[in-house]
């Protein structure tokens, strides 16, 4: 069975005066993929080449830093701000599931987000909207800002036309979302290029499924990213030139009583033609408020279901992310089997 993840132009939803039919069609698409994939391939986005292209650098001056300059600015504990290093770090535990190889994931990343300053009216909890530390150089700032910016407003696109999909009132999120809790986790998969081979097993990245609403995925055309079907079978998956990977996120896939996926994936070592190749990566997660609660939508339970139990965006969070960084894991999450069946890692 073929297994793909469908590229959408998403113009129509970002014209001046968006045309009616042109974004019916979209949310119809929309609502296809996010049935079936959980993924999609975003064109017609709006960030330009210019903004990702410095980014990259960004990415590239910070993790050139030599490791005693990069643990200047190593994540505090209990802060989902800061630099993670290398296998410092287990994906798979999000899910309760202890990674099959003898090392955490090898991936080294810095994240940053929005902080509670940015709503001065509202008392947000540090937790959620920390401070962020800019790292040198100088040049990383301005350049992930901007990146964040587009990435925010894609974000919002993006939730008009799910609401579409959904056949939800316009705007049923936006008092879910007003000061949503937005990070951007920057990612190097921290094995140097070589020909040698790989011993053993490695994990670039566990298994896992994101935590929010949606995730908006810049990443190098290099293999490595992996998603697994409703089969359990396990599939490679590279961004299509000029595209962006969105996928969804537990918040999403609990609102709509998993009608929609928050599909499980993974990162394999970025090997090609037998050769370890770099692969970068900047995710950005669209979480939605941390006092939001999720409780299945209108039209989404058919008679004789039950929806998950509701909870609010933070505690959602609070439990994967204790999973992944300290090892407690979290209990009852109906993907678990799923990746237990198709490998433990």
């Amino acid at each position: 069975m073929s297994f793909e993840v469908p590229v959408i132009d998403l113009s129509a939803y970002r014209a001046a005066e968006p045309d009616p039919a042109a974004c019916a069609g979209i949310a119809e698409r929309l609502d296809s993929a996010c049935r079936t994939v959980g993924f999609v391939q975003i064109t017609g986005h709006g960030i330009p080449g210019d903004v990702i292209d410095a980014l990259a650098c960004a990415l590239d001056d910070f993790f050139a830093l030599p490791p005693e300059h990069k643990q200047r600015y190593r994540r505090p504990p209990g802060d989902n701000r800061g630099y993670a290093p290398p296998k410092s770090e287990s994906l798979s535990m999000s899910l309760g599931i202890a990674s099959a190889s003898p090392v955490r994931d090898f991936y080294e990343a810095i994240t940053v987000g929005v902080e509670a300053a940015a709503y001065p009216e509202l008392d947000l909890p540090a937790a959620q909207y920390a401070h962020n530390s800019w790292p040198d150089p100088a040049s990383f700032r301005p350049a992930v800002e901007r990146y964040f910016e587009h990435a925010q407003a894609l974000s919002r696109t993006l939730l008009r036309a799910f609401t579409d999909a959904l056949r939800l009132p316009p705007g049923y999120f936006d008092t879910l979302v007003d000061h949503s809790i937005e990070v951007l986790k920057m990612n190097n998969y921290a094995l140097p290029e070589s020909d040698l081979a790989i011993a053993g097993e490695l994990t670039g990245m566990g298994a896992h499924t994101d935590f929010g609403i949606l995730t908006i995925l810049w990443a190098d055309r290099v293999p490595g990213l992996q998603m697994l079907d409703r089969d359990g079978a396990w599939h490679d998956v590279q961004p299509a030139p000029g595209a962006l990977l969105v996928n969804l996120g537990d918040a999403m896939a609990r609102w709509t009583n998993d009608r929609w996926l928050a599909t499980v994936h993974r990162v394999d070592p970025p090997v090609q033609d037998g050769r370890i190749r770099r692969r970068r990566s900047a995710a950005f997660f669209f979480d939605g408020n941390h006092d939001a609660v999720i409780e299945t939508l209108p039209g989404c339970l058919a008679d004789g279901e039950t929806g998950y139990p509701p909870i609010t965006i933070a505690a959602n969070i609070v439990a994967k992310l204790a999973g992944m960084k300290s090892g407690v894991a979290p209990v009852g999450l109906r993907e678990t089997e799923r990746v237990r069946a198709a490998g433990m890692r």
